[in-house]
């Protein structure tokens, strides 16, 4: 079946239960095809735990205090997403390009908006699901709107306004799921995903602890991304991607 991009997000669960059941679902944007939602075969299955088992350090639930402990004595940087340990690994050139090109976009416009700066990983930023689940992140690029949140030896406590990651192969799935849940329930705005190997960027606004929009920005089809919350706030595609 078919079935719109404003469909599938108003209707996600009823559509994940028609995956469930074997049936495939296109996801269309403007009347093309844009994506699939179909049930993971035994293979899918066997890859991502390969491809998990790479960059996730714990099987079992980590407290907030032992992550903190792991840090101190560990020389990687290392996130805590739902209680489970994430080791970032080296970046490639083309994520550390775009990268650049963000934060040299970012630095030149906010310049004008004292009350909000960008900051570029490593820099922790600490978000509270629940009670008993504090998690700890790297974000690629953020941006802080609450500098009054930075305590007397330089560690933030706030919630970032935006938060940027670029897509690596050993990441992807932790930034396009844990990630973007994690932003969603905890108060950031909005948060842009990088993919440079599509050369695509996709862009989610938060409102209420939900999904408000989404909007996909394609290298050679579309100028700019733009964002949402920042309104005049936009990086040239073809600038982020590396040739």
């Amino acid at each position: 079946m078919r079935v719109s991009s404003t469909d599938m997000q108003n209707n996600f669960g009823k559509y994940l239960k028609f995956a469930e059941a074997n049936e495939e679902i296109i996801v269309t944007r403007n009347g093309k095809d844009v994506a699939k939602l179909a049930a993971l075969s035994e293979a899918d299955h066997t890859l991502l735990k390969e491809e998990a088992a790479k960059n996730e350090l714990s099987r079992g639930s980590v407290t907030y205090e032992e992550f903190l402990e792991m840090v101190e004595t560990s020389e990687q940087r290392l996130e805590l997403i739902d209680g489970f340990v994430y080791n970032l690994a080296s970046p490639s050139f083309k994520h550390q390009y775009a990268i650049q090109e963000l934060i040299g976009t970012f630095h030149n416009w906010f310049k004008g908006t004292p009350s909000c700066t960008p900051v570029v990983s490593p820099f922790d930023i600490t978000l509270k699901k629940e009670e008993d689940n504090i998690c700890v992140v790297q974000p690629d690029v953020v941006v802080i709107c609450d500098k009054d949140r930075i305590d007397a030896n330089g560690k933030y406590t706030g919630t970032p306004t935006l938060a940027v990651e670029v897509l690596s192969p050993s990441t992807r799935s932790k930034d396009l799921i844990r990630k973007l849940d994690l932003f969603m329930k905890c108060g950031v705005k909005e948060y842009w995903i990088v993919d440079p190997m599509k050369e695509q960027v996709t862009v989610y606004t938060f409102d209420d602890g939900e999904i408000a929009d989404i909007t996909y920005y394609s290298n050679g089809k579309d100028p700019n991304v733009e964002s949402g919350w920042f309104q005049g706030l936009c990086v040239a595609m073809r600038d982020l991607f590396a040739e």
